[in-house]
């Protein structure tokens, strides 16, 4: 996996994971549902890349 595209899938999953947290504090669903999003978006990133470095070998 790319350092730089392995940076950025934790980078969102990170702020995912933060958006999510700080929803639910608040009671925002909306604020949780973005935090979901983003962290769903970083996992697939991770996935996809995960997948890219296994059919290098």
């Amino acid at each position: 996996m790319s350092q730089d595209e392995k940076g950025k899938a934790k980078a969102e999953q990170a702020k995912g994971k933060l958006k999510e947290t700080a929803g639910r504090l608040v009671g925002n669903e909306r604020l949780t549902a973005e935090g979901r999003g983003e962290g769903a978006k970083g996992d697939a990133r991770q996935a996809k890349e995960k997948m890219k470095d296994m059919f290098k070998r």
